[in-house]
């Protein structure tokens, strides 16, 4: 197996789960952890949990708007 089509037609003959796993696997050899990943994961959580929210909607009205024009 040496081309990606024929990766991808193995892929499809695994169940989901399998595929799941070789797609985690995947992610972290595309995207692996780094110390910056993981600060700004850290932050994130923070600010989730300090600063006020934004109800979806109001995001999704002022997207279109930006948008729009």
């Amino acid at each position: 197996m040496s081309t990606v089509p024929e990766i991808e037609a193995a892929l499809e003959k695994l169940p989901l789960e399998a595929q799941r796993e070789v797609a985690a696997w995947l992610e972290t050899k595309l995207w692996p952890e780094t110390p910056a990943m993981l600060a700004a994961v850290d932050e994130g959580i923070r600010s989730l949990d300090t600063e006020p929210a934004v109800p979806a909607e109001e995001v999704r009205r002022k997207i279109t708007k930006w948008a729009t024009g």
